[in-house]
């Protein structure tokens, strides 16, 4: 065993299980790249003030949770907490916006930071795949992302999994609903530390989990109630393309998410089946978030689905992933010119695009048989000296146990005829 261990709160993904994090990431890439979505990798850290901006100075995640640090060099920065300040920062540094083709459409995956209390679902180290839309205030986009999310859970095999829907309104008829919320507050029993971060964002004590605060928040006015004109047609008109492509979504009046950028349209994904940790993803309208880091006004929206979480929910479910072979054949050779001639037909076959293994070391007949069986390989390739004087190699169906002789000119394209 090492001297060391993985931090605490963090884990290591180790195979066979780390197939099923692949898989999953795979999963939700692959309608997002059929839609017009490309790529971007942004670093794994940022200066600090970039978060504390656009993710907002009152949240738990700038004031408790995100590991900062100052450089040799006099730099305040932070490991990334959420993905998506970062995108929007390295698109307005490579002037994507201006280009002509909005919205700047984009998907990322990586690992994020936060010094949380770790338990299960909840890590200080994990991973999301997310996706942006840049530069547009149109209903569809917001409709569009949440039924590739739908799309992407339902190609898994999750069912279970519920969506939320509200609208945070804007910036013309926020204000108003905020002071009612703020006299609301006021007139409860709650903490010091509660009552200052209702003043700098009441909406914030909404999204408190704490069973005594939410107790005194059953009687709070709802945003829905308070809605401009323009931000109730919004919403209406995304409710209306997504029950039209048929994916069933949840009103709840009382949504918000933990990042102040939010406006309009937000959503969450929950599945029952993770106890309090019910979230697998989330996301919403962020179309102020551009301004606040410096960039011109870029109307947004964008989601971030777990990894993590959705791996959890496809175990609560029982679901079981298709995952490919990671080895369909396994050669082991018997001698020098076997090992020669077989490392060789390994090699052919993974250019091929099959999955091909070899038993490296001395291990003898048996030990590498075991070595076979330990792969999960389909077939194996066995060749002795006697084989090879011949012209042919054993191959062996490990799971009918059958064996025959093939001529070694003849092995690769036997098994690309047996695989394909």
């Amino acid at each position: 065993m090492s001297t060391f261990q993985a931090p605490k709160g963090t884990y290591d993904l180790i195979p066979p299980e780390s197939a099923k994090y692949l898989a999953v990431r795979e999963a939700i890439a692959a309608p997002l790249r059929n839609s017009g979505y490309g790529y971007i990798e942004t670093p794994g850290f940022e200066n600090v003030e970039l978060f504390a901006r656009g993710v907002g100075e009152s949240t738990d995640i700038v004031t408790k949770e995100m590991y900062a640090f100052e450089t040799k060099g006099g730099d305040r920065l932070a490991l990334r907490p959420e993905g998506t300040a970062s995108v929007l920062r390295a698109a307005l540094e490579a002037n994507l916006h201006k280009l002509g083709n909005l919205p700047v459409k984009l998907w990322y995956s990586g690992s994020y930071y936060r010094y949380e209390r770790p338990q299960k679902g909840r890590y200080r180290h994990f991973s999301q795949v997310g996706a942006e839309a840049i530069g547009a205030e149109d209903p569809a986009l917001d409709a569009e992302l949440i039924i590739l999310a739908d799309q992407a859970y339902r190609s898994l095999g999750l069912r279970d999994f519920r969506i939320l829907l509200n609208s945070l309104g804007d910036k013309e008829c926020r204000p108003v609903y905020r002071a009612a919320l703020q006299d609301f507050l006021r007139g409860l029993d709650l903490d010091e530390e509660t009552l200052r971060r209702a003043d700098i964002n009441p909406l914030r004590v909404l999204d408190d989990k704490r069973p005594d605060v939410q107790k005194q928040l059953t009687d709070a006015p709802l945003l829905r109630d308070y809605l401009c004109d323009a931000c109730k047609a919004y919403h209406e008109e995304v409710r209306e393309l997504i029950s039209a492509a048929g994916v069933s979504f949840e009103d709840d009046p009382k949504l918000v998410r933990g990042l102040d950028y939010y406006t309009r349209t937000t959503f969450e994904f929950v599945h029952d089946g993770l106890g309090a940790q019910s979230a697998v993803g989330g996301g919403g309208r962020y179309d102020g978030l551009s301004e606040m880091i410096g960039g011109p006004a870029l109307p947004s929206v964008g989601w971030a689905l777990g990894v993590d979480r959705t791996v959890l929910a496809l175990e609560a479910e029982g679901v079981e992933l298709e995952l490919p072979a990671s080895t369909s054949v396994f050669a082991v050779p018997l001698g020098e010119e076997a090992r020669r001639v077989l490392f060789s037909k390994v090699t052919e076959l993974r250019k091929l695009g099959i999955a091909a293994d070899f038993s490296y070391g001395s291990k003898g007949l048996k030990g590498a048989m075991k070595s076979a069986n330990r792969s999960g390989a389909r077939y194996t390739i066995v060749a002795g000296e006697r084989d090879l004087a011949e012209g042919v190699v054993q191959l062996k169906d490990m799971e009918s146990g059958e064996q025959s002789a093939v001529a070694v000119n003849e092995i690769v394209a036997e098994l690309e005829s047996k695989l394909g």
